[in-house]
């Protein structure tokens, strides 16, 4: 598994997954600006990509939590990736919903989850981690034993790392924020003026970019 956060990151700049645009910057639904945009859903329409993934996956899991007796994916950008993983490993696939459904059984955990077993969720992607803890709670809530989270790729946010460390839970991502900017400007993608800005979106995403 040496390095494959560089791969993954070739990987996903490849497919133009991710986007890096620090002179014209996107814009977030929370109102933020922000120099990279990530659309994880776009790997699954790439076999060879979406394959590797799994396998990085599939060992970090083996290597990690041998103990895992279920995968969970969060709705709705990880439920692909995480029927992947557990096809791969031969494991239970259960998923997290944002909210409980409106109707039936209004479940916030889809899939037959029996108490205390031992899961390892599948994020797509990390920002400030609240989405995500929200998702294991809900699954401790459900009885079972979260093992750790895995995201294909995290911001490396400030908050985020606060928040996982807070809530006690191991964050393992295939990909990250840092790895990104690096490769980007190695390849000329982006110019080491661009560095400085591009930092400090990492350190105070909410105020980046305002007059």
């Amino acid at each position: 598994m040496n390095n494959y956060q560089l791969e993954v990151t070739k990987r996903l700049l490849q497919i133009n997954t991710i986007k890096v645009q620090p002179t014209s910057p996107f814009h977030w639904a929370s109102g933020w600006l922000s120099p990279i945009y990530c659309d994880n859903r776009k790997i699954l329409s790439y076999p060879e990509t979406r394959n590797y993934i799994r396998d990085c996956f599939t060992e970090l899991i083996k290597e990690k939590y041998p103990q895992v007796e279920v995968i969970a994916g969060v709705a709705t950008g990880a439920i692909a990736i995480g029927v992947l993983v557990a096809e791969q490993l031969n494991l239970p696939f259960v998923y997290v919903r944002s909210s409980p459904k409106d109707h039936g059984l209004e479940n916030l955990v889809e899939g037959d989850l029996k108490p205390s077993q031992k899961i390892v969720i599948i994020e797509d992607l990390v920002s400030t981690g609240g989405s995500s803890l929200k998702a294991a709670q809900a699954l401790t809530n459900f009885g079972g034993d979260v093992l750790g989270m895995m995201a294909i790729f995290t911001y490396n946010f400030t908050v985020a790392n606060k928040n996982f460390e807070d809530a006690g839970l191991e964050l393992t991502t295939l990909s990250n924020y840092q790895t990104l900017i690096n490769h980007a400007l190695s390849t000329g993608e982006i110019q080491e003026c661009d560095m400085k800005s591009l930092n400090q979106w990492r350190e105070n995403p909410s105020e980046w970019g305002k007059k």
